[in-house]
């Protein structure tokens, strides 16, 4: 089965989007073609090649992180359908934000991934302007466009000098060119950072979040953030020695900022804004592997990028199920969860336990690997990585203490505990975060 086939078919099913009640067609539709793409692994090196598009096995587990997270979406999103808040928009959106993705992550040339990774954009904004919570959702999704978009030019003018020197944009040939030009580093380099995004130029990624219902949400902790990682793991194979001379500097940033977030998340009264900012510090590890430019780095990257897509997209999910509660993200409100829903508490607990990297999670394996890609890199990084640690385990428990136990707010008990549709959601995140931990020989022969 040709990567061409698994985008025609979901073209194919932009019709049924329109039909009445048939959200749960395109649902099971979507999980088939999950189980489709799973069962086509090609082991060496490019697969499915067709017209520019083909898979390695980077893109491989991005593609079903995607599948994945999408399918989930509309699993979280039940309350768009049973209200019949324009739902046949919504489930076109997630379907076309779904093939600007497998787009993104098949293309084999870089003109292409720019385009895509660009395209991604508008799905994104379309549901946060749509069915966001808030009026300021227009001035969050303005701050996500105008924060992609200013480093997105220089990176499109890099790519065109690449083209006019190569001759060719061909992925899997680019490693055969070395670039010593600080400028093509900073333009293929920066709108990757933006997208991760790495300290400093995180302050979009909170009030998106913040404003975006559950399934932006979940798409953008889940697969969005990882286009930046992907990106970088692409452009490196020619930017390798400039990179060696300058990464410090992003390491530094990105460390140092983890630490500073942490400090941050324990200071944050909305759950959906916690979360958001423990994205910024997980993939500020992301980061600070990536650009150690060593074998443990890029390898432990790709495996914290899909265990944070899994756990922080299950966390958005959970923030939202006593969302629609209590109609209120406060920390304040949501207190004393233990006695209105105790069964949910579990879910809680697993998964702000693999948050802060318990194990037997995927993220476990993704942060040892990484505390070893730097510590290896520079020793005094240690002291960074110590802080980070310490405090993603603090911000963890303190959300979890701070929303289960105490006097519970009053109005409370007017609510009902957990749908199956609910834990069945929260199953969904949790099983192939940990699970995979079996199979973590499969994470590592991408290269």
């Amino acid at each position: 089965m040709t990567v061409l086939s698994s985008m025609s078919y979901m073209v194919f099913m932009i019709p049924l989007c329109f039909m009445k009640k048939k959200w749960w067609l395109i649902q099971n539709l979507m999980f088939i073609s999950f189980l489709m793409f799973l069962v086509n692994l090609n082991w060496f090196s490019w697969g499915k090649i067709s017209y520019s598009f083909g898979c390695d096995f980077l893109s491989y587990g991005l593609i079903l992180l995607s599948y994945w997270i999408c399918v989930l979406m509309i699993l979280a999103s039940y309350s768009i359908v049973q209200y019949k808040f324009n739902s046949f928009f919504f489930l076109f959106m997630i379907l076309m934000l779904l093939l600007f993705l497998y787009c993104t992550f098949c293309s084999s040339s870089m003109i292409l991934f720019y385009i895509f990774f660009e395209a991604s954009l508008i799905p994104t904004l379309f549901l946060i302007f749509g069915w966001g919570y808030q009026p300021e959702r227009l001035q969050a999704g303005m701050y996500l466009l105008f924060y992609t978009l200013f480093a997105s030019l220089p990176m499109l003018m890099g790519i065109m000098y690449l083209y006019s020197n190569l001759n060719c944009l061909f992925f899997p040939l680019m490693y055969l060119s070395n670039f010593m030009n600080f400028y093509i580093y900073m333009s293929m380099i920066m709108a990757f950072l933006i997208k991760m995004p790495m300290f400093l130029v995180h302050l979009w990624l909170p009030s998106a979040h913040v404003e975006a219902p559950v399934s932006g949400s979940m798409i953008l902790a889940g697969v969005l953030l990882k286009l930046g990682g992907y990106g970088m793991c692409r452009v490196y194979s020619f930017l390798m020695e400039i990179g060696m001379k300058i990464n410090i500097f992003w390491v530094g940033v990105s460390l140092v900022g983890g630490g500073l977030v942490s400090l941050l998340c324990l200071r944050q009264v909305d759950v959906k804004s916690l979360i958001a900012y423990s994205s910024v510090v997980h993939m500020g590890l992301v980061i600070g592997g990536l650009m150690t430019l060593n074998i443990w780095g890029l390898y432990m990257s790709y495996v914290l990028m899909i265990a944070h897509g899994l756990c922080s997209s299950g966390l958005f999910c959970l923030a939202n199920i006593s969302y629609e509660r209590l109609a209120s993200r406060n920390l304040l409100i949501n207190k004393g969860l233990l006695n209105l829903m105790p069964s949910m508490a579990l879910w809680w607990f697993l998964l702000l336990s693999s948050n802060m990297a318990a194990p037997p999670s995927l993220n476990l394996l993704g942060e040892i690997g990484l505390f070893n890609s730097l510590i290896t890199w520079a020793w005094m990084v240690m002291m960074l990585l110590m802080v980070i640690s310490f405090f993603s385990a603090a911000y963890s428990l303190y959300l979890y203490s701070y929303s289960q136990h105490g006097v519970n707010y009053s109005g409370i008990y007017s609510s009902l505990s957990g749908y199956n549709r609910e834990y069945l959601l929260l199953l969904l995140h949790w099983l192939p975060l940990n699970l995979l931990v079996m199979k973590s020989d499969f994470m590592l022969i991408y290269l």
